[in-house]
């Protein structure tokens, strides 16, 4: 297990100073280049031209987080899937922003979580809650929606590791603001979106871009196909909020995890995904 999270962090750095996933020199415990921890306030994201469903906000961004999961479906009675949610460990990726190679980053990763990796989503975010590495940045799962009581909404929580471990409203419940099909292949890459806070502090928008996979297959048999999860990876950048990327606890090497689950359904902090 310990290699796989070399893997995933070799490929959160692929191509960047020649530490490809395949064959670089990085190794988890003693990186030879910084992934996290760094200043991201000139960075603007790319969105594509001749749409205002998604517009980066004029202030600095706080946070940016290269993403690894799965999203959830569930066969419907209009025999196509549904959303049931997404589960997805952030990596902190704020040190190579700047570097050519973070436009394509995303694609790197995702050849390594879709073909490498034999494990789930939560047996991932279990190993890394045990080596407690400061790469973490953020754990990603849906919520009943805080408001309505009905219906599912999605959580940003940086409370369980790195400098905001313990730090209770260190998280973002959101809801829909904009959405764009992604650019790249809508059929196969779950929509870009532009998401605005509902509860905490950590940051008051959100966008998810640069996706790939996530999607489902066309169409399904209700009553005879069942749930599943389709594995995805994409960066997420969050703005505003209370807490800024300069506040939080020093990172600590002691954490613990207690939950197990299936990628699919599970549950972490009380909550289910």
């Amino acid at each position: 297990m310990v290699a796989i999270a070399n893997a995933l962090f070799a490929a959160a750095a692929a191509k960047l100073g020649g530490y490809g996933y395949g064959g670089g020199s990085w190794s988890y415990g003693a990186p030879t280049f910084k992934l996290s921890g760094c200043s991201i306030d000139k960075f603007v994201p790319q969105f594509p031209q001749g749409q205002s469903q998604l517009v980066a906000p004029s202030s600095p961004p706080q946070f940016i987080g290269l993403a690894f999961g799965v999203q959830n479906y569930t066969c419907a009675s209009t025999n196509n899937y549904t959303s049931t949610g997404a589960v997805a460990e952030l990596i902190d990726v704020s040190c190579i922003v700047y570097e050519s190679e973070f436009s394509t980053i995303q694609n790197d990763l995702y050849n390594v979580w879709t073909t490498l990796v034999p494990y789930t989503i939560q047996s991932i975010i279990d190993l890394f809650h045990v080596l407690n590495p400061p790469e973490i940045l953020a754990q990603h799962y849906f919520i009943p929606n805080p408001t309505t009581g009905q219906g599912l909404s999605p959580k940003w929580d940086f409370t369980s590791s790195g400098r905001f471990q313990g730090v209770s409203d260190a998280f973002i419940v959101a809801k829909g603001k904009g959405s764009i099909p992604a650019p790249t292949d809508p059929k196969k890459d779950v929509a870009w979106l532009d998401v605005v806070q509902v509860q905490g502090d950590i940051a008051s928008e959100v966008f998810r871009f640069d996706t790939v996979g996530g999607q489902p297959p066309s169409s399904c048999m209700h009553g005879k196909d069942g749930d599943i999860s389709v594995k995805y990876v994409s960066k997420y950048i969050f703005y505003g909020g209370s807490l800024s990327s300069s506040k939080g606890s020093s990172w600590s090497s002691s954490s613990s995890s207690s939950s197990s689950s299936s990628s699919s359904s599970g549950s972490y902090n009380g909550y289910k995904w």
